[in-house]
């Protein structure tokens, strides 16, 4: 049995098709160029400001750390974001007091030389803390 004229003008379409179309460039793969940007961009940036938030939350008492957050690190000037002002002011004095001394020895290798301290809220939603969502605004 022959095939008939369809069938044999549908299989040189297909043919034709394949052969005449151009094919696509080869694609590169995305996950080691990620793993370079990150280490490269991230990573590099990221690893002093780790270390400093590590010994943050070891020598900072955690009444007061729930109520500040470490905002960015800049030149040795660790900025830090406080939610209300008799935390602000509790944070202030125990700097003087010597915690601020504590956190610069800790940090020396970071290259932490000065903390900055401001009044601001980085969540979204009541004071006394039962619900906070973080807000992405800055």
């Amino acid at each position: 049995m022959r095939p008939t004229s369809a069938a044999l003008s549908k299989a040189e379409l297909a043919r034709l098709t394949r052969v005449k179309r151009p094919s696509p460039p080869p694609l590169v793969a995305l996950g080691p160029e990620m793993v370079s940007f990150f280490k490269n961009s991230v990573e590099k940036r990221q690893g002093k400001l780790t270390r400093i938030a590590g010994s943050w939350t070891q020598l900072v008492p955690e009444l007061i750390s729930d109520h500040c957050a470490l905002e960015s690190y800049n030149r040795g000037t660790l900025t830090v974001v406080v939610d209300t002002a008799s935390h602000l002011y509790e944070l202030k004095q125990l700097l003087l007091a010597g915690l601020q001394q504590q956190l610069l020895l800790a940090c020396q290798t970071s290259g932490l030389r000065k903390i900055a301290l401001k009044r601001g809220r980085w969540y979204d939603g009541p004071d006394d803390g039962s619900y906070r969502t973080i807000r992405f605004d800055r």
